[in-house]
């Protein structure tokens, strides 16, 4: 009788997770569907008169990633695959597979990953970003809320540096706008400034002689240490770039915070597939 009462408690349990890992999916796919949805706003363009006014840094690596025939990038689609822990500190470095999409003409992105934590356990994590919003979420086994943060001033700054980091993923988001200004700092550096409602975030990016982005950082980013927002400072190192549908994007990327002057890394992770969307 108790095995038969266990068996019927396991089949309960099963279908329950079932439908709300359904469930997620559907809000996940919602989400997707509202933020790749075309923008009316025109894609921003790279001429002549644009160019001058950019740091030259800037201007050839614009030049050099984004061809005049994909100026009308409106976003991208990521498959990506990794390492993660959630603290510098941590010496446990979790794997996680994940699908990223953003909007390159408006900011906004989602990340869906999920993270392995032990044999046949998983984390569902998801950031994003919509309309100047920024929120996480963390379930267990994509169920069972074990964190989440949204809407606050700290979420919406982090989110939107993250956005601006990513960039280099869907780099028409780095043609200079009304929402997007460039400013130089040395022949190899120039700082981005990026503003969305009532929050602007900005980012050193650093150039190689190859005129390709291979760090970016931040002098105070606000994470979550502890359980309480602070603003610390942030880098994150990209390479192996390869032409994806003509655009030149970065196949590996790495990012972490300082502490003391030592950067502590956090993630780790490759493209295994990326699919533009043109306009």
């Amino acid at each position: 009788m108790r095995s038969l009462q266990l068996t019927k408690w396991l089949a309960v349990g099963a279908i329950a997770l079932l439908f709300g890992q359904r469930r997620a999916r559907r809000s996940v796919t919602k989400l997707v569907a509202d933020l790749s949805t075309a923008s009316g706003e025109a894609s921003p363009q790279l001429d002549a008169p644009a160019l001058d006014r950019l740091p030259p840094a800037v201007g050839r690596y614009l030049q050099r990633v984004l061809p005049q025939d994909r100026l009308n990038l409106r976003g991208v689609t990521l498959k990506q695959r990794g390492m993660l822990r959630t603290t510098g500190s941590s010496d446990r470095w979790m794997p996680f597979s994940a699908t990223h999409v953003a909007n390159a003409v408006e900011p906004g992105f989602v990340w869906d990953a999920q993270v392995k934590v032990m044999p046949f356990f998983h984390l569902s994590v998801l950031d994003k970003l919509t309309h100047g919003t920024g929120a996480g979420r963390v379930a267990l086994m994509s169920l069972f809320k074990v964190g989440g943060e949204s809407g606050t001033p700290e979420m919406n700054s982090g989110a939107l540096h993250r956005y601006l980091a990513e960039a280099v993923w869907y780099p028409a988001a780095l043609l200079p706008s009304d929402r997007l200004t460039w400013s130089p700092i040395d022949p190899y550096t120039a700082l981005a400034t990026l503003r969305e409602g009532a929050t602007e975030v900005s980012l050193e990016f650093r150039f190689s002689d190859t005129d390709e982005v291979e760090s970016v950082f931040a002098e105070g980013r606000w994470g979550l240490f502890d359980g309480k927002f602070e603003r610390r400072p942030w880098e994150g190192h990209f390479s192996k770039y390869e032409r994806v549908d003509g655009v030149l994007i970065p196949m590996r990327g790495e990012v972490g915070w300082y502490h003391e002057a030592r950067l502590d890394l956090v993630w780790k992770g490759e493209i295994s597939a990326a699919k533009l969307m043109l306009s």
